[in-house]
């Protein structure tokens, strides 16, 4: 496994890679690593030849300081777990590599961006929007690996393959858990113990909630997901939506034939946590 830090590295072994017809695959990551992005790995390696692993903590995507501050970082830990599962590539940047004059793209992505995550996270998703697009350009991707965790997200990158013309087949894969049931996330790791411990029963309800759509409307279904998981003391939420599977649209009521999803955020005290379960 090679950890390069330069752009010029990385597309020198790039270019190495496609001269011998090498198909390549790329996992975006801020580090922290986890199950769950070893997970993408180990897909991406099934898909592709060569697998290249991105870890850099993207500064335009925080629209909380805070946040982007006390985000985790593990690079030593996240080398170690990278060997293990075999990757090829380690991209691993410093801010000015990827950002060398300040990025002021904006991207319109409509309505994706003014429900759920983009309402409450302003600029999020453009951040979003131009961390992907660089690496995609850096590393020319035929293959890019993300967690259904970030089920808006996943929307929202391809819409921008979609504005940007990319070439590029965009893989969501499965949520990945804890034992417990709790998404695998890199901010759990900053839950104290008792969040930590509360934290499950976030999943326990989406999973209930499965079970009474045919007994509740899609308003009340909410309320009443909002009020169990509000019902631990240790949990607060602060949002709760039933959109379509494809379109994100806001569901109204049960007569739209695709898939739906629940998608929640949920403060466990200064931890924000999110996750999603198709109905």
């Amino acid at each position: 496994m090679k950890v390069v830090t330069t752009k010029k590295e990385l597309i020198s072994y790039i270019n190495d890679f496609r001269k011998k017809g090498k198909t390549i695959g790329l996992v975006p990551t801020m580090g922290a690593l986890h199950e769950g992005h070893l997970s993408l790995v180990r897909e991406c390696k099934k898909n592709t030849d060569i697998t290249v692993v991105s870890i850099f903590v993207n500064p335009t995507q925080f629209n909380d300081p805070e946040d982007l501050k006390r985000y985790p970082r593990t690079p030593e830990q996240d080398i170690s777990l990278l060997n293990t599962v075999d990757c090829d590539l380690v991209f691993l940047p410093t801010v000015e590599e990827i950002y060398p004059e300040k990025d002021i793209r904006k991207f319109n992505f409509g309505y994706l961006e003014n429900i759920m995550e983009g309402a409450r996270r302003p600029g999020h998703f453009n951040g979003v929007g131009q961390v992907v697009s660089r690496l995609f350009d850096i590393v020319t991707p035929d293959k890019a690996f993300f967690g259904m965790k970030d089920f808006q997200q996943i929307a929202i990158i391809k819409n921008m393959v979609q504005q940007l013309n990319y070439k590029i087949d965009i893989v969501s894969c499965p949520i990945i858990r804890e034992a417990s049931g709790l998404a695998l996330s890199s901010r759990n790791m900053l839950l104290d113990e008792e969040h930590k411990k509360n934290a499950p029963h976030i999943y326990a309800t989406l999973k209930k909630a499965r079970n009474l759509v045919a007994q509740m409307s899609v308003d009340d279904l909410k309320k009443w997901i909002t009020d169990q998981i509000d019902s631990n003391p240790y949990l607060k939420t602060e949002y709760v939506e039933i959109v379509d599977n494809t379109t994100l649209q806001i569901i109204q009521n049960w007569n739209e034939k695709n898939d739906r999803v629940v998608c929640v955020a949920v403060h466990a005290g200064k931890i924000r946590l999110i996750d999603n379960i198709v109905l």
